[in-house]
């Protein structure tokens, strides 16, 4: 919401300078757009199509009703590379592994070329009127926001900033360098993506520009490998598309009797990093701060949350939702299901991501944590992954008492990995 109040902000002042504006409206859509269209005489209404299901109810509904009422309506494809009902099986039916998935996708026609905005517009017809953005109340009325506001600058001209500094300067250290939460060497393009601030299709012809002009390894390499990353993007809205009810379903149908736990304290425990966890820590207070998480942490606390925890997947997802800026609900939905092992292309149960060896891997100096959890900025680096295998010295000159100013693990992993192994095999017996 945050994130929208801006967007919506910049898009008025770019509409502005091209001799237009952004109108805001407030009801039904279907019978504010017809009453607007035949106050104005307009035979014609045309948007780009969204995916979810709600939406994809509502544009049924907005279709029939201005037909009815002898408007002609047209929808556009705006935010995905290939249509959903193109990148099925030869038999129709939709793909459930991401790999034939992206291979069908890479065998069709390339997506359009994007077409430039105008640079100007035609003034609105007298009359129109508008809601002012801030009647919707939609930003937050205290100050939690501060560290979005540092963190990120909504808009598409800063969307088309990061992506010239992406291409430039990251993409051909992005295969090598993805995996470690430390380093800016990831696209973070994400929120302008889920906002339509700029497309993947213009992404995807930058990146082939880029092949074309600078053919080292590096620029292939990181290229073939983020646009992936946007097949992968592709593949949520795939599988929300003819499977929606996956938000609150799991795929796979016999998940839905899967023994979750229901211990609410260590859910609230693990939303605001506090399970003793630090690389699962810093993950948490990453995206409360600054409402976005690295991806190789995300996969790591999602692990943790249903593995180690086993807490429904749902809530992690329902926390992503309200705390991420890109939250995405294709992705949201594939990325939950993908670590809980109930969704589409699933990680197998018994791959149970151990947190400290996967920050000591990705995260070996602890620069990550040390930003994020302050607590633990002076543990020397071979402890500050296991700081509760640190000698009581090393804790008292670094400021650290367990239990006061850090959590002890709230689990001991070694223990809940076995015991998740052996629920997710009794259950797959059963």
């Amino acid at each position: 919401r945050w994130w929208l109040h801006h967007s919506l902000q910049v898009l008025d002042e770019n509409l502005r300078q091209r001799g237009s504006m952004l109108v805001i409206k407030r009801g039904r859509s279907a019978a504010v757009i017809i009453q607007l269209a035949r106050q104005f005489g307009a035979k014609f209404v045309y948007w780009n199509r969204l995916y979810e299901p709600a939406v994809l109810q509502r544009d049924i509904e907005l279709t029939s009703e201005l037909e009815a009422s002898a408007i002609c309506a047209e929808s556009y494809n705006g935010s995905l590379l290939f249509e959903p009902w193109r990148t099925v099986k030869e038999d129709k039916t939709p793909y459930q592994v991401f790999t034939p998935f992206w291979n069908k996708c890479l065998s069709l026609s390339p997506p359009p070329e994007p077409v430039s905005a105008p640079e100007k517009l035609p003034p609105l017809p007298d009359g129109l009127g508008s809601l002012p953005l801030e009647e919707l109340k939609i930003t937050p009325h205290s100050h939690w926001d501060k560290g979005l506001a540092k963190s990120w600058i909504p808009g598409e001209d800063a969307a088309r900033q990061r992506m010239d500094y992406f291409l430039k300067d990251i993409l051909r250290h992005y295969y090598e360098g993805r995996d470690y939460p430390a380093k800016d060497l990831t696209s973070r393009l994400s929120p302008y993506l889920h906002f339509g601030e700029i497309s993947p299709r213009r992404l995807w012809y930058a990146c082939r520009s880029l092949e074309l002009m600078d053919p080292r390894p590096g620029i292939i390499k990181g290229t073939e490998e983020w646009l992936r990353e946007l097949g992968w993007r592709e593949f949520g809205y795939h599988l929300l598309f003819h499977f929606p009810k996956t938000p609150e379903q799991p795929l796979r149908e016999q998940y839905s009797q899967f023994p979750w736990t229901d211990d609410y304290t260590d859910l609230r425990l693990w939303n605001y990093g506090l399970t003793g966890y630090p690389i699962v820590d810093a993950g948490m207070r990453q995206l409360w701060t600054t409402g976005w998480m690295h991806n190789r942490v995300r996969m790591i606390v999602a692990s943790f949350l249903v593995k180690d925890l086993m807490i429904p997947w749902t809530e992690g997802s329902r926390w992503f939702w309200d705390t991420l800026v890109d939250a995405d609900l294709a992705c949201n939905t594939l990325g939950w299901q993908w670590a809980a092992g109930c969704g589409a292309d699933a990680a197998p149960y018994f791959r149970i991501f151990n947190p400290s060896l996967q920050g000591k891997k990705f995260d070996p100096t602890g620069d990550y944590i040390r930003k994020y959890v302050p607590e633990l900025t002076d543990v020397p680096h071979q402890y500050i992954h296991t700081p509760w295998e640190a000698p009581h010295l090393t804790l008292f000159e670094s400021g650290v008492e367990l239990g006061k100013n850090y959590p002890y693990p709230i689990v001991d992993h070694a223990e809940a990995r076995q015991r998740a192994l052996s629920v997710f095999e009794g259950f797959k017996k059963k």
